[in-house]
């Protein structure tokens, strides 16, 4: 199988929809998968719930798709640096499903190895827990959390092979295995793509049996969230 796709907007055609459930990795602006959140605003999507640990930033990243209002909710754990964000979840125009870091990447992780759903003491006694089963082990109480199985992952590694097998680079692993595992189909962009058997076994972080599709983009921008230098 041929998994590798001439550009962004190719890998995503016949794969992505209105109303879906989305996944897209990254922290910030580190590890997010540029050129197919440019490609995903490019499609004209709408409707879109999408996982991710923030919105991005005005302009870049997921922020773009907020600026045409491509997206109808986010599940986030981090929602600041983004005033476009905040002015459409202030005036009811975005919904949010706030929850806690750990417990997002945990539910995507869950969904990654099959488990419906765990229990976790955080967010007992706020308003995270509110609506959800709670339930006593060992005297402590525990709120169940649901896992989250995207239709489509989006995500960013630093090198693939042509069978999808992925390095990443240092932090910007940060949520993308978990979103690429989690995901029923996996769209990764990466920035050097090798043969297969050029890397090795024992340096691969996520298998191939997780992605389906790969986008060569070999000169992202990253761009930095706050630049800060020392003063003289």
């Amino acid at each position: 199988m041929n998994k590798l796709y001439p550009s962004a907007a190719a890998a995503l055609d016949g794969i992505v929809k209105d109303g879906q459930l989305l996944a897209v990795g990254g922290f910030g602006l580190c590890g997010i998968p540029e050129a197919l959140i440019a490609a995903l605003r490019d499609s004209g999507v709408k409707n879109l719930t999408v996982i991710s640990n923030n919105a991005g930033v005005d302009g870049f990243g997921l922020g773009q798709l907020l600026e045409t209002r491509q997206i109808k909710k986010m599940i986030s754990s981090y929602v600041g640096e983004n005033k476009e964000f905040e002015r459409q979840y202030l005036a009811g125009e975005l919904e949010l499903e706030f929850t806690p870091q750990g417990t997002l990447a945990e539910k995507l992780r869950a969904g990654g190895a099959g488990i419906p759903a765990f229990f976790t003491r955080t967010g007992v006694g706020t308003i995270v827990a509110e609506g959800k089963e709670l339930r006593e082990f060992d005297g402590q109480t525990y709120v169940m959390e649901r896992a989250l199985v995207p239709e489509v992952s989006l995500v960013k590694a630093h090198i693939a092979d042509k069978s999808g097998n992925l390095v990443f680079r240092r932090t910007a692993r940060n949520f993308n295995p978990a979103a690429a595992m989690a995901g029923k189909i996996t769209v990764v962009e990466v920035e050097q793509v090798v043969e297969i058997g050029e890397l090795d076994p024992d340096a691969i972080h996520l298998p191939g049996i997780y992605v389906h599709r790969i986008v060569h983009n070999p000169n992202p921008e990253k761009r930095i969230e706050k630049r800060t230098t020392r003063t003289a």
